[in-house]
């Protein structure tokens, strides 16, 4: 949408005074050299590098763009940027408040601008996930005949969440969620720049650090709590925000937790053992300290894939499709909504019935085989497709399971050396009672005896 008088009063305010904007507005990029993250796209003759003016143009020119990334990344910064390199007309609309009735206004203006004067539009879109497939309809010929440049951006799945014509008609771009080390940068030129704080105050390592744990991957966030931050500790004239200070700004004590360290080995222990253990509201403790403390979801969630066959097994059949269904949804949706999902797997666990028949099982038979109670595959058992089988023996006198009452046929499955060991031994726990009755009853089919075979359980997590 074209600014308005007050928009342009706003911004005219801002560039004479910069400090009355927020510390994350006055940090954006000047040029893309200048964003942190996201290199992968800003490599030379990069789609994003072409808009700005670099690179060939006429009919070779850019392409439209879907930038596709979580929040606080860089997405309205890199069209910000763009809007300040290029010579081209940008026009901002925002998928929130704008409609078809505005997108075509856009739309005639560039066809104008470009016939009238030779200026190309870049139209930047933010949340375009949330027009509908009508409203996305309306961008297709200003997208295909290039009346406009489309920078469109998304925190939703776009395969999802725009429109097939639309996205085949631009380039899909994926942001990368920033690291701890990209956010270090961002913290530290804005505490020394003479757009940000001009070194007005420091910060020492223990605030970084738990600031770069609230922030979550975030920049706006981390800036707009450094802002914070900054304006208490100047208030109390002191010279650096102190942790103090800094938990005191954004309410959230830091949580002492060394992801490379013992705390990140000793808290996972204990999640594990008091799920095992049943207790819910331990287990909702410490996974509430992985997750304030910035513990990686995708740890935590394979943590829990483990635990449900460890430790729940076959006494309940859906611990383990319920924490692998937690993994997959969190890899997908990262925090801070990750932590319901994660929130949802531990409960579940944690009040599943508990066995670790499955987890003795195979240790017994891992110490069976290490010990070299291996032996021969039985001749039946062996396979008779290839040619020359027959004369071996292989496959001689073997009984097709399906063809007997039942589906049980009694003949021999094991090695001689293991024929009647008995690994698996299900408790009465929940749906294990009734793979315990199956169990028995098909070994006293198969004319099993019942020969000792155990294994201790493991020392723990």
């Amino acid at each position: 949408m074209e600014p308005d008088l007050f928009t342009a009063a706003a911004e005219d305010r801002q560039e004479k005074d910069p400090s009355s904007s927020p510390l994350a507005v006055r940090m954006r990029p000047r040029t893309l050299d200048e964003v942190v993250g996201q290199q992968h796209l800003l490599k030379p003759g990069s789609p994003l590098r072409r808009l700005v003016g670099e690179g060939s143009g006429g009919p070779a020119g850019p392409s439209s763009v879907i930038l596709w990334g979580p929040p606080g990344i860089g997405k309205t910064t890199l069209a910000y940027v763009v809007s300040k390199a290029t010579n081209k007309r940008f026009v901002e609309l925002s998928a929130i408040t704008a409609g078809v009735k505005e997108v075509r206004a856009v739309i005639e203006g560039a066809r104008r601008a470009t016939g009238g004067y030779g200026k190309e539009t870049v139209l930047f879109l933010d949340e375009i996930h949330r027009f509908s497939k009508a409203q996305q309809d309306s961008l297709l010929p200003a997208v295909e005949n290039r009346w406009v440049t489309l920078i469109a951006a998304t925190t939703e799945n776009p395969y999802f969440s725009i429109i097939s014509p639309l996205l085949s008609r631009s380039l899909l771009l994926t942001l990368e969620s920033l690291t701890d080390d990209d956010l270090r940068a961002l913290l530290r030129r804005a505490l020394t720049d003479e757009r940000g704080l001009c070194g007005a105050v420091t910060l020492p390592e223990d605030a970084e650090e738990h600031l770069l744990r609230i922030a979550g991957g975030d920049a706006r966030r981390a800036l707009t709590a450094l802002e914070a931050a900054a304006g208490a500790a100047m208030s109390k004239q002191e010279e650096e925000i102190t942790l103090l200070t800094l938990e005191e700004t954004v309410d959230r004590a830091a949580v002492k937790y060394d992801r490379d360290g013992d705390q990140h080995y000793d808290v996972a222990s204990a999640l594990i053992k008091s799920i095992r253990g049943s207790d819910v509201d331990a287990a909702l403790h410490y996974l509430a300290r992985m997750i304030e403390a910035g513990e990686d979801p995708r740890f935590i969630a394979r943590r829990l894939m483990i635990s449900a066959s460890e430790d729940i097994g076959l006494a309940d059949p859906t611990a383990l499709p319920t924490a692998v269904a937690a993994a997959q949804a969190v890899a997908l949706i990262g925090f801070p909504e990750a932590a319901l999902t994660l929130s949802h797997a531990t409960i579940a666990l944690a009040l599943a019935p508990k066995s670790n028949a499955a987890t003795l099982a195979i240790f017994a038979a891992q110490e069976d085989v290490r010990k070299g109670l291996a032996g021969a595959v039985p001749a039946h058992l062996r396979d008779g497709h290839y040619k020359g089988a027959a004369k071996l023996g292989h496959a001689q006198g073997y009984v097709y399971p399906h063809d007997v009452p039942g589906g049980i046929a009694a003949q021999q499955y094991a090695p001689d050396a293991v024929r009647d060991k008995r690994y698996y031994r299900p408790t009465r726990y929940g749906a294990e009672a009734r793979y315990a009755d199956v169990a028995d009853r098909v070994r006293e089919r198969l004319g099993r005896t019942d020969t000792e075979g155990g294994a201790s359980a493991p020392d723990g997590s």
